[in-house]
């Protein structure tokens, strides 16, 4: 073989030995310090002053319907997770739908390793009651310890379970 060969040979495989390193020190940097979570609260609090406006537009009776509830007396409030990484994180009910996953573009994000990206949903139906619905999950959602088959309403202090973290709405 000739000296040329033999060193682009060296280089290549030197290129290849570093690229391993470096796939390696990421997998390792990211079992470390996790995923990346992106700031939404930003973008949430810039598309407000739209939502609101573009409801003003809407007639009379669909801004009536739209509270999805809010008003009424004894209604759950808000949303608490009671047990998991985030235990304490509280979120307003505000008629909006919250997602559970490990998406980061859930409402509620889940590092558990029992939680699916799209794992479930909690959203206001027509008369102001909540429903918790199961989005094909691999390991499923639980309401009161029973598994989830269909979309079903849920009481305020009744535990939803999704993997390790427990979620229950409140007043």
């Amino acid at each position: 073989m000739s000296e040329l060969t033999l060193t682009v040979m060296r280089l290549g495989f030197l290129a290849v030995l570093w690229l391993f390193v470096i796939v390696a020190v990421q997998v390792i940097r990211s079992d470390l310090f996790g995923t990346r979570v992106t700031q939404r609260g930003a973008r949430r609090e810039a598309a407000r002053p739209q939502q609101a406006a573009r409801q003003n537009q809407a007639p009379p009776q669909q801004r009536q319907q739209s509270g999805g509830g809010r008003g009424r007396r004894g209604a759950p409030t808000k949303l608490v997770v009671t047990e998991g990484t985030l235990t304490g994180t509280t979120v307003a009910l505000q008629g909006q739908t919250i997602t559970l996953g490990r998406a980061h573009d859930s409402t509620i994000v889940l590092d558990d390793d029992y939680a699916s990206s799209r794992h479930a949903r909690i959203y206001p139906d027509q008369n102001g009651q909540w429903i918790v619905e199961d989005l094909g999950s691999t390991n499923g959602t639980y309401l009161d310890r029973s598994r989830l088959t269909t979309p079903t309403p849920i009481g305020p202090g009744s535990p939803i379970r999704i993997g390790k973290t427990v979620i229950e709405l409140r007043k």
